[in-house]
């Protein structure tokens, strides 16, 4: 590589990566706990999922608990089952019978007493930090309507692409030996450039895969459905979606009411054997009650298919099946590409050892961000380079630093926040999370200690995070051994996972102070050995 393009890629990668560094953090760092939001909302809750016996739900009586606030007649309605938690999801859309004015509902419901919840009131820390991980939270900023904080992550997961891409290519012919090579008591830099290239190339397929996916869902959606629609479908996403969202299909409505009343549990044994072998994930019900209601199941195996969901359309009013679609039949391109990123994206498809590990190199990938943003200020930390924009430098990396570090105790002490606060809703997890946050990121600041920052993030955030458990213990009595003894699956694994992250913390709080206190000792020693 000649010297311009290095210089090109070099500069490219920087400044993408500053520009981008504390949203990227963020996003990480939410997005790895995400990936077990419905743990998080069972253990929040004190609602283990292993009572619960999915095949076995009663959808007639999830259909008459709809009922019971609502006229269902010539509604869509949706209803989706997870097989790692006892909450399900249920909407209705509005009714094509414009006598019917009201707009439908979405809301939760519990598989085993069937007890529906409002969004809001059912709003938990795993849901939290689930659309953190995408900045949801700051769709308030551009007003209703506009989805600023999408349109936010959808940047900067581009501009993350293209600092994954031009890192490469900075580092290609010797990404290889750099690998091998940690020199931890050499100078600051070299410390940092060595866990940033290390920990890099680690990462690097994890890294890229989802700036990849989190463009695709971030960008795609929002700054091309809108205008597409507008251009080629006189405006409607529905006709957009019809045509580009696999399973998103539109029945005529007749206006005309069945004489009987549809049994979903038998729609639902029969697509049991018709799909044997795969999980029942959603039931939807287009135009409820009218002689133009069908009735689509959907399954996944995905031991026998990666991407393709196994589906059976009933007709309504004959109760035939209309169409079958094996799990291991091939789909259309945009279907398959569709399931395979979102599989990819949430990492769905092996079970808790794969989101373990999305989890581990999802923190990988904030420390990553960390030491870049390192070493671009000891990089930029000479006598040669005017005092003002050392200052500035000082100053931009000690913002970043202590508004991402800070974010670890603060994640540690909003788990424990909702379990003492068994009514816990958006609200209070909104004031919570936030204005912690910030008096934490303020207080780092002004400190202006990158070291201290590190040092006391480590500790505070270790000591919390192995409170945890205690608490959750203290409050519910599902102490850990509680949970392994009544196969808890779920709340168990927050509170291992805490205990391994508090324990994992502590260490190395307690080999971080040692090697500052060696480093002191030598600096005292009078003959500086």
């Amino acid at each position: 590589m000649n010297l311009r393009n290095y210089n090109i890629y070099f500069h490219t990668h920087t400044i993408s990566g500053i520009i981008i560094s504390l949203i990227l953090y963020v996003i990480f760092f939410a997005g790895s706990f995400a990936f077990f939001k419905t743990e998080i909302a069972s253990w929040q809750k004190n609602t283990p999922n292993s009572v619960v016996e999915k095949s076995g739900t009663d959808m007639n009586r999830i259909r008459d608990t709809m009922a019971a606030g609502m006229d269902l007649y010539g509604r869509d309605l949706y209803i989706t089952l997870n097989e790692r938690t006892s909450r399900m999801t249920v909407s209705a859309s509005a009714s094509k019978d414009t006598t019917i004015k009201d707009k439908g509902g979405f809301f939760y419901m519990d598989a085993t007493s069937f007890k529906k919840q409002d969004y809001r009131k059912s709003y938990d820390l795993g849901e939290f930090l689930y659309r953190l991980h995408f900045l949801a939270p700051l769709n308030v900023i551009g007003g209703r309507g506009f989805l600023f904080g999408y349109y936010l992550a959808g940047l900067v997961a581009f501009l993350f692409l293209f600092a994954i891409i031009t890192g490469t290519l900075v580092h290609w012919k010797k990404i290889v030996s750099n690998f091998y090579v940690f020199r931890p008591w050499e100078k600051l830099k070299t410390l940092w450039t060595d866990i940033h290239t290390a920990l890099g190339v680690i990462t690097l397929p994890f890294l890229f895969v989802f700036a990849v996916t989190g463009t695709y869902y971030l960008v795609s959606f929002p700054l091309v459905t809108q205008p597409t629609a507008k251009v080629q479908y006189g405006g409607s996403t529905d006709s957009l979606f019809q045509q580009t969202i696999p399973g998103r299909t539109n029945y005529a409505f007749e206006d005309k009411k069945l004489n009987h009343v549809p049994d979903l549990n038998a729609y639902f044994k029969d697509a049991q054997q018709k799909l044997k072998g795969a999980e029942l994930r959603n039931l939807i019900v287009y135009n409820y009650g009218d002689q133009g209601m069908r009735i689509r199941i959907s399954a996944v195996n995905q031991q026998r298919s990666f991407t393709e969901p196994g589906t059976v359309i009933y007709n309504g009013k004959t109760g035939k099946v209309e169409k079958l679609t094996p799990i291991d039949q091939k789909g259309s391109y945009i279907k398959a590409v569709d399931s395979l990123v979102y599989s990819l994206h949430f990492g769905n498809y092996g079970g808790n050892i794969v989101r373990i590990l999305y989890f581990l190199l999802g923190i990988a990938g904030c420390i990553v961000i960390i030491s870049g943003v390192m070493i671009w200020l000891v990089a930029r930390n000479k006598k040669n380079i005017p005092e003002k924009k050392r200052r500035f430098n000082e100053w931009l990396a000690n913002i970043y630093l202590s508004a991402s570090i800070g974010m670890y105790p603060v994640t540690a002490a909003a788990f424990i926040a909702v379990k003492l606060n068994p009514g816990a809703d958006r609200g209070f997890v909104y004031s919570f999370y936030f204005w912690v946050w910030l008096v934490i990121t303020i207080l780092l600041v002004l400190r202006r200690n990158n070291y201290k920052t590190t040092r006391d993030c480590l500790l505070i955030g270790g000591l919390l995070g192995v409170a945890i458990p205690i608490v959750n213990g203290l409050v519910t009595g599902n102490w850990i051994w509680v949970s392994m003894r009544h196969g808890y699956t779920d709340i168990l694994l927050i509170d291992l996972l805490w205990t391994v992250i508090g324990i994992t913390s502590l260490v190395t709080w307690l080999l971080v102070v040692r090697q500052q206190q060696e480093k002191l000792l030598h600096k005292l020693s009078p003959s500086g050995v």
